[in-house]
């Protein structure tokens, strides 16, 4: 309080104007210079404490259909809602399978127009991000198919995704995909993540390779996850995972080498235990066989 006299009853007390201000960072690689509502978004996808996510991806039937493990949503995907940092899926699958009050981040899958039943890099947008804000999703992701028939229109749809989660805050994912020619190998994996981050992507979704596979995310300057892609023996998959990780994956994004084990729960629950907690591949299997024995044990006393 500043008596009659103009000075104050505790001169400079308040103001500290000894003590620095702190300029603070954020705990992603690359995306300090990101605004409050992208680095919000962010936060909520990835787990500050550890800097990595286990995302759970079940957006496969926009162009599979009702593939193998997702024929229904409403009963394989609610129980692994609570053991995954954040879910990926389309809207319509958002809409089917999610309660609102699991208040878990969404990665919206905005892109459309291919089937497996022909050409898969010939997509559009077909979400905009109006919609996207009105789901309350935290980020936004599409294909781009590096070295794809359609590479310029998959670049030109991230682009735009990227223009537009800019003006909202939203921040975009991308997902690479491999052209039927192309080598699942550093050297293009490396080509297509780098691609990606230029155009300003805030995060990038790839396949895991070895070798070179730290080399990919060393010269990608955002974070980069891993797609679990084609089923594996549950021991394969946590291997996998920890090798990704331990070559600084910021996490995987994992579809089928969960909802397709023997028990997805205890699935999901050791792949968080390698991403999280690094756990090495043979604990995590024995975490796995534990929870699936213990879970099994429940079932039959039921």
């Amino acid at each position: 309080m500043v008596d009659a006299s103009g000075a104050s009853e505790a001169e400079g007390r308040g103001f500290a104007v000894n003590v620095p201000v702190e300029t603070r960072g954020f705990f992603l690689k690359g995306c300090a210079h990101l605004g409050y509502g992208m680095k919000s978004r962010l936060a909520r996808i990835f787990e500050p404490s550890s800097g990595r996510t286990v995302m759970l991806a079940f957006d496969h039937g926009y162009i599979m259909g009702p593939t193998s493990g997702l024929e229904r949503l409403d009963l394989a995907i609610p129980p692994l809602i609570p053991h995954a940092d954040s879910l990926m899926c389309t809207r319509g699958a958002l809409a089917a399978c999610v309660p609102p009050e699991a208040r878990k981040p969404v990665v919206l899958r905005c892109g459309s127009g291919a089937t497996v039943l022909k050409e898969l890099s010939d997509e559009v947008l077909a979400v905009d991000l109006e919609d996207a804000v009105r789901l309350g999703a935290a980020a936004v992701t599409t294909m781009v198919y590096v070295g794809g028939v359609h590479e310029k229109e998959s670049l030109h749809n991230m682009s735009r995704l990227i223009n537009a989660g800019n003006r909202f805050g939203i921040p975009a994912l991308a997902v690479t995909a491999v052209g039927k020619d192309m080598a699942r190998d550093a050297r293009y994996l490396g080509l297509a993540c780098r691609v990606a981050a230029e155009i300003g992507a805030a995060f990038v979704k790839t396949y895991f390779c070895e070798p070179g596979f730290d080399e990919v995310v060393a010269g990608c300057p955002v974070p980069v996850v891993i797609a679990g892609g084609k089923k594996l023996p549950e021991a394969e998959a946590l291997a996998m995972a920890y090798r990704a990780v331990d070559q600084g994956a910021a996490g995987v994004d994992m579809g089928r080498n969960i909802f397709l084990s023997e028990d997805p729960v205890a699935m999901i629950r050791a792949v968080r235990a390698v991403v999280h907690d690094l756990e090495k591949p043979e604990a995590a299997l024995e975490l796995f066989r534990t929870l699936k024995n213990e879970r099994r044990a429940q079932g039959a006393r039921q």
